[in-house]
């Protein structure tokens, strides 16, 4: 049945996200699974509505679970939904948390607030991907790069690193998300941990005196490359494809690819359930289906583009993986510690 699952999934393209989830309900129903358990789960997501709410939609039809979902919003990005969740940690709202990056998960491992889980994919996934204690997953990743309008940049002045950013030829023709909220924030923490805090600094100083574009989110700088506004600018690929598959005068460069380079750094989507959830039963069960290769692989085919982590007979990624890129060596524990000190100094360089 799983080839079957796969084989549906490829179907996301041509017969629309909607469309497709409901081939891959069928096919979880054919196959025994949903069963009509009922109860009721409360969702923290920080992944992009549109993206995350059909499946959590199409969740609640095959198992009759109600699923109570808050998203973050663009401005706030995974830092909305990261102080909200310690906000009423002494009586938590939240069962499980959809991030859409790792660091702000392993700031709540750290201050307790998580419980160990064992989804069925445990063993599965690779250790950089998953907490030594149970404690979160990773699945679904993305990749940040550099998105190009070949319109305003013909391939040979095209850049290659995310420090051409600070190339003055490139003066004001640049942009990024404020650097203070979600992937772009982690990017920041796990510069700070790579670099060092004081090569970090200067980067960041270096931007800014640069004429650096600063933008709301990601979807905005990707939006803003298509548009002609800017030349390039660091985004996400979900963000960048919507740009791509729109037929923007586009192009994603993977940057720092080379081997003698810092590499591209891959961030995952992560899934944790809350210390003190009202609802644990119906959140483990979410976190199995949600770390499942079927929902990596719709989310792969999908608008968002995202790359699957789990092991299994996977569709083909519609982007570069760190199978094909030299990816970011990264420890995301180090760089989480490295978080304080990376917000506190962006707060007061981009806090216009």
């Amino acid at each position: 049945m799983e080839n079957e699952i796969v084989r549906q999934c490829k179907y996301v393209r041509s017969t629309g996200w909607l469309a497709a989830l409901l081939l891959l309900a069928a096919c979880f129903a054919g196959c025994g699974a949903g069963g009509g358990q009922g109860g009721s789960v409360v969702v923290y997501s920080a992944l992009d509505r549109e993206f995350a709410e059909p499946i959590l939609t199409n969740y609640g039809v095959q198992t009759g679970v109600d699923v109570h979902t808050k998203f973050d919003v663009e401005s706030t990005k995974t830092v909305g939904l990261f102080n909200l969740i310690l906000a009423e940690s002494a009586a938590p709202r939240c069962d499980l948390f959809w991030n859409n990056e790792i660091l702000n998960t392993i700031r709540l491992e750290e201050k307790g607030l998580l419980v160990p889980f064992h989804p069925n994919l445990v063993g599965a996934l690779g250790d950089q991907f998953k907490s030594p204690s149970g404690l979160w997953y990773g699945f679904a990743a993305r990749a940040r790069i550099l998105l190009v309008n070949t319109e305003l940049l013909k391939e040979a002045e095209r850049p290659t690193s995310i420090k051409d950013l600070i190339d003055p030829k490139f003066r004001g023709k640049i942009g990024i998300a404020k650097p203070l909220f979600g992937t772009t924030a982690t990017h920041a923490a796990c510069l700070f941990a790579a670099w060092g805090a004081d090569e970090a600094k200067n980067y960041y100083k270096s931007l800014k005196a640069n004429g650096v574009h600063v933008y709301s989110g990601n979807k905005q700088v990707a939006l803003a490359v298509g548009s002609g506004e800017i030349a390039f600018g660091i985004t996400d690929t979900d963000d960048a494809m919507g740009e791509v598959d729109a037929g923007r005068p586009v192009k994603i460069v993977y940057p720092d690819r080379a081997q003698d380079q810092l590499g591209t750094l891959f961030l995952p989507n992560t899934i944790a359930i809350m210390k003190g959830a009202s609802h644990l039963q119906e959140a483990q069960a979410l976190a199995s289906y949600l770390l499942s290769p079927e929902i990596e692989n719709l989310l792969a085919n999908g608008p968002g583009a995202q790359i699957p982590l789990i092991p299994a007979d996977k569709v083909v990624a519609r982007v570069e993986t760190a199978s094909t890129v030299h990816a970011m060596d990264v420890d995301f524990s180090t760089a989480a510690q490295s978080w304080d000190e990376a917000m506190k100094f962006l707060a007061v360089e981009f806090a216009e």
